[in-house]
């Protein structure tokens, strides 16, 4: 196993739409649960979506989803990872790098679930305000210091309406942790090899999955694409493998990572850090792509070697 921080210059039905970027092997939606999710009932705003780099701004999500996206049946290789969108709990942002990165897992054998976790009720003058494009000579975004207390990175920790959505973000990843593992034979999935990547607000749910804790709804691994964790961090006993990767100038979120990073190494778990000096919001599976599924086989996530 690697332990490394290095520093560089990062009901059912088949669809049928398509997207920029690499053309996906199979593609199915399913809802997460059988009828209205509990503690979101009474929501009222309707769902939103907005076109957008290759793909979709999703707002007011009140019923989650999966999109599974199945490997190849000769190319399947038995891991799973449940990928959870970013967009800071208020958006699901799924553009053309997140299709980029479900072309690449694919092509490793690697199924993908999407998981459409649940968001911030956003009214339409908030969305309307949201989606204004930045000017063109807008400066790239600086982000405010925090002090960073057990790897929690959460800039608004006493929000109670994002911290309500954040546990039903978590509920949600836990019911697609066990959906899919109860789907194992059917999507030829190692139920022992199911992970999760976290991009942005997405890796705070889940690492709040992870710190839930609940039988079979455990991440075997987790990554994450500048997602940090949104609450306190403690190392369980049977902590997961991390795979942690962020821009250098992305403020709490680069410090929340290092510091989680170190907690994993402190206590010898296995845990990788990658910070790359670019542009925020700038990596893509272009950057990363090959030195994950390399530590995915390094760590026993992937049987075969890559090509």
């Amino acid at each position: 196993m690697y332990r490394k921080a290095i520093l560089s210059g990062l009901a059912a039905v088949c669809l049928g739409f398509s997207c920029a970027g690499p053309a996906l092997a199979q593609q199915y939606r399913l809802n997460l649960y059988e009828g209205p999710a509990v503690g979101s009932k009474d929501w009222r705003e309707p769902l939103v979506v907005h076109p957008k780099d290759g793909g979709e701004d999703r707002y007011n999500t009140t019923q989650p989803r999966l999109q599974v996206f199945l490997p190849e049946p000769g190319k399947a290789d038995g891991a799973a990872i449940v990928l959870l969108p970013g967009g800071g709990l208020r958006v699901l942002s799924m553009g053309a790098d997140m299709h980029k990165t479900i072309a690449l897992l694919n092509a490793k054998g690697v199924a993908v679930i999407v998981l459409e976790y649940r968001t911030l009720q956003r009214t339409p003058a908030q969305i309307a305000q949201s989606t204004v494009p930045r000017p063109p000579v807008a400066r790239p975004a600086e982000f405010p210091k925090m002090e960073i207390r057990n790897a929690n990175a959460n800039p608004a920790p006493d929000d109670p309406a994002l911290n309500k959505v954040l546990h039903l973000a978590v509920t949600d990843g836990q019911a697609a942790l066990r959906l899919v593992r109860s789907k194992a034979a059917q999507w030829h999935i190692d139920p022992d090899r199911v992970g999760m990547l976290g991009t942005s607000a997405g890796g705070g749910v889940a690492f709040g999955t992870m710190m839930a804790g609940e039988e079979g709804a455990m991440p075997d691994f987790i990554i994450s694409n500048f997602g940090p964790a949104l609450q306190d961090i403690t190392v369980p006993q049977h902590a997961p493998p991390l795979f942690l990767m962020t821009e250098a100038w992305h403020g709490p979120v680069t410090d929340g990572l290092v510091d989680l990073f170190q907690m994993w190494i402190e206590q010898r778990k296995p845990a990788e850090l990658h910070v790359f000096d670019v542009p925020n919001f700038s990596m893509t599976p272009d950057l990363w792509g090959q030195r994950l599924i390399n530590w995915m086989v390094e760590c026993g996530l992937l049987r075969r070697a890559p090509e």
